[in-house]
Parts: C-alpha cells; structure tokens; sequence
C-alpha cells in the first residue's frame, strides 16, 4: 500500500470504523499539529510495519480512509504538536497514543517508566520532555467488524 493509496475518509463516527474495501480512521484533537496511524501486523510486534500520515483534518477531527485492511487490523495514533506543559500542551511524538474511541484492545499496558512523557526523577519534574518510545509497552487497539 502506498501512501498515494489513501482517500480523505470522513470525520463521524469516530473512531477506526470497518467499511466496503477499507477502513476509515478518525480522531478528535484540537491543538494536534500532526497525527500518524501506527499498523502492526502481529500482537507481539513491538513497532508498527506501516506508519501513515494522517493529512485531512475536519473542524479539529482528524481522519483518513485506508483501503484493504480490515476486521482484526492492529493500530495505535502518534500525535504531534506543542510541548509547553505550564499552558497545558503535552504533546510527545514518542508516547504511542491508544485510540480514545477503541472498541477493542489487544492486552493491558505494560508498565515502565517510557509510558510517561516526561522523564521520571528529573529536576524539572513533569515539565521535563522524555524522548523513549513508549511503543512496545501500548496495547495495540483493534479494528472491529
């Protein structure tokens, strides 16, 4: 699949929805500057095979339409935008994001110190950044029929 491949897709319902020869991913972010979908082909696969830019964004609902995947396709978001925690910005390319409006997930998160985005015992307490991707310990959300 290419990225050429991808169609706008539709903003509602949310959500990463099952359709006629496809999926259509969409996601809720109002200060996001950037979002990417993460595919995985198998549960234990710690990162994603395919990373897909999601480009086309609807009043803050961010969605793109991928053909030939279906029922059982496994996905995570990766949302960038700004890092300014005193203005309530947390935004983290690093932390793999579980999909708010998931119907299913593929285990329980692991936990370990990557998970949060900032970095545990640095004197700048939660305002620091922390770079370590947080992938291998996200469950991976899955699309249903």
């Amino acid at each position: 699949m290419e990225h050429s491949d991808l169609l706008p897709g539709i903003p509602f319902p949310r959500g990463a929805n099952y359709g006629k020869n496809g999926v259509n991913f969409s996601i809720f972010s109002e200060n996001a500057e950037k979002i990417e979908i993460l595919l995985f082909d198998n549960y234990e696969d710690s990162y994603p095979s395919r990373v897909i830019p999601v480009k086309e964004k609807t009043a803050s609902t961010w969605h793109c339409f991928i053909p030939g995947i279906g029922p059982g396709q496994l996905y995570a978001y990766r949302a960038y935008g700004p890092y300014k925690p005193a203005e309530g910005y947390r935004f983290n390319p690093h932390k793999t994001l579980i999909d708010p409006y998931a119907k299913a997930l593929t285990r329980d998160v692991i936990w370990d110190d990557a998970l949060f985005g900032f970095t545990i015992g640095d004197p700048k307490g939660d305002l620091s950044f922390d770079t370590r991707d947080s992938t291998p310990f996200i469950p991976r959300s899955i699309v249903m029929d």
